[in-house]
């Protein structure tokens, strides 16, 4: 499989040892949602209308080393943060320089190389209370993983690269995973990225192939996801987006995830949204049919959302 060479990584931590930091910054943001939603058909009958709410703050600051580079550290503040592990959820150190590029050390909420790419075309609709199990497996990232993004070699072009530790669902020892991205032609955007992940004793492999493009007012997206498990699941993902004004837009999505012997499950969804200062109000209706691989389910719902950014 992908075993990228080490020597990047090895050589950016080596550098960092005996550095200090000065001038740095501190800054905080955050972001809140209020939502209400209704969901009925076979994923839950009993589900019907509730109300929800998000919360997060995130405190970030950095500064320059003494050996010419910049550090950066973020905490997340959210109240859905993992029980035992206190009031913070996301948080990470990056360190990067032009010429060795950047890596991040994420403590909890990395992802992969490969994982931060496998949201499909149409925004991951599937993951919306609607019945819908056994997607393709994301390559092996979370707690204690290390991500490298490459300096810049060419315009447009990116290439990330990932390591993650063993662990409960990593345990065939350290997996890796790579992508790249190529933004090079205006309102183009190419995505492959593939990469391991470690269950019950097998490595799985996990491929994302991701293309979009916008012209004006338009927009279109294509992604296909898959895995090398012994169900091979797969996901393919469209959307189509039209932006009405620059508060104004539009989105049609659809997914349908296959896997061999069994009835393809699939979504879609219709969006609006308007976005008015730092505050975004969206309405959006989900359908999906054939839910759990069962022939003939179906589960429909309707989202109402308030999200404010400050």
């Amino acid at each position: 499989m992908n075993k990228f060479k080490k020597i990047g990584l090895t050589a950016l931590a080596g550098s960092l040892v005996a550095t200090s930091a000065f001038a740095g910054s501190l800054s905080v943001s955050g972001s809140a949602s209020m939502d209400v939603n209704n969901v009925s058909g076979s994923a839950d009958p009993s589900t019907g209308k509730n109300f929800s709410m998000g919360n997060s703050v995130i405190i970030s600051g950095g500064g320059e080393l003494d050996n010419g580079m910049s550090v950066s550290v973020s905490f997340e503040l959210d109240q859905n943060a993992i029980a035992g592990t206190g009031p913070f959820d996301s948080h990470s150190v990056s360190v990067s320089s032009d010429t060795l590029g950047t890596l991040t050390l994420s403590g909890h909420g990395g992802s992969s190389a490969q994982s931060a790419m496998d949201t499909t075309a149409a925004g991951d609709i599937w993951n919306n209370t609607l019945g819908i199990t056994a997607r393709p497996a994301a390559a092996a990232a979370g707690n204690d993983s290390l991500f490298y993004t490459l300096p810049s070699m060419v315009d447009g072009l990116a290439v990330t690269a990932s390591m993650s530790p063993r662990g409960s669902t990593a345990n065939q020892g350290t997996l890796t995973s790579y992508g790249i991205s190529f933004t090079g032609v205006e309102g183009l955007t190419l995505n492959y990225a593939v990469g391991d992940s470690g269950v019950a004793g097998s490595v799985v492999e996990s491929t994302t192939m991701h293309a979009a493009y916008s012209m004006g007012a338009f927009s279109v997206g294509y992604s296909v996801t898959d895995d090398n498990s012994s169900t091979n699941p797969e996901i393919k993902g469209l959307q189509l987006g039209y932006t009405v004004s620059d508060d104004l837009s539009v989105t049609y999505g659809q997914e349908t995830i296959g896997k061999t012997g069994a009835a393809d499950q699939e979504v879609e969804a219709l969006g609006v949204s308007y976005t008015t200062g730092g505050m975004t109000l969206g309405a959006n209706t989900y359908e999906s049919t054939n839910g759990g691989y069962s022939s003939g389910a179906k589960t429909e719902k309707w989202a109402l959302s308030a999200s404010f950014a400050f």
